[in-house]
């Protein structure tokens, strides 16, 4: 027998239950004011790990906001992270590079909803980079290689998925690597152009029509 929510004449109105939100409802019927939230991906990632961590582990899950982008990059295995966690959790980040935005950087920049640059942005994309100060066996040093020959592979394919870029472009960037600037990366149609003397960036988004 199918159960049915009954209301007596004095139960006001609000007190019905209601159908749980589904993942996304949040940030679609709270205001602005209640969703956006602002988080910085800076510095090397490596060495900023744990505090870049949190911040996206802080924010609501499906929740819309802005993160900015000035970093050199730092751990493949960071990025890789990072950009996992902005997909994961559903977040409607929209990435503007403030200053620099190269190497494992990119990858959490690729996974934002929407991408900003300005005409002074900076991306350097080059092959993966192994290093070790540790003294390492040649057993190892062969298992390290054949590791992170298959992970640059990866890393390409997931790029190409991410930005929707063209893998012939990808290659000619990324070997032997190659500073790109913010107007360039425009030209490609991989990111949307930021005018630093037109208002903030939420007033040029909504300009462009969101």
């Amino acid at each position: 027998m199918t159960r049915k929510n009954f209301r007596t004449a004095s139960e006001p109105e609000s007190s019905k239950l209601l159908p749980y939100p589904p993942p996304g409802a949040w940030s679609r019927s709270a205001s602005p004011k209640e969703t956006d939230w602002e988080a910085g991906i800076f510095g090397d990632l490596t060495d900023k790990q744990t505090e870049l961590f949190q911040q996206l582990m802080e924010v609501p899950r499906n929740s819309r906001g802005t993160i900015f982008f000035d970093s050199g990059g730092g751990s493949i295995y960071c990025g890789l992270a990072l950009a996992t966690l902005i997909k994961l959790r559903g977040l409607r980040a929209i990435g503007v590079v403030a200053g620099e935005c190269s190497s494992a950087s990119i990858l959490p920049f690729a996974a934002c909803e929407r991408r900003f640059v300005t005409p002074h942005s900076t991306l350097l994309f080059h092959p993966i980079r192994w290093q070790s100060e540790e003294e390492v066996r040649l057993e190892e040093a062969a298992e390290w290689t054949r590791h992170f020959k298959l992970l640059e592979t990866d890393i390409d394919s997931l790029l190409v998925r991410m930005l929707g870029i063209d893998p012939e472009k990808l290659q000619t960037w990324t070997r032997p690597g190659r500073f790109v600037s913010g107007p360039e990366f425009v030209a490609e149609g991989l990111a949307e152009m930021i005018d630093l003397f037109a208002g903030d960036v939420w007033t040029q988004i909504r300009k462009c029509g969101r």
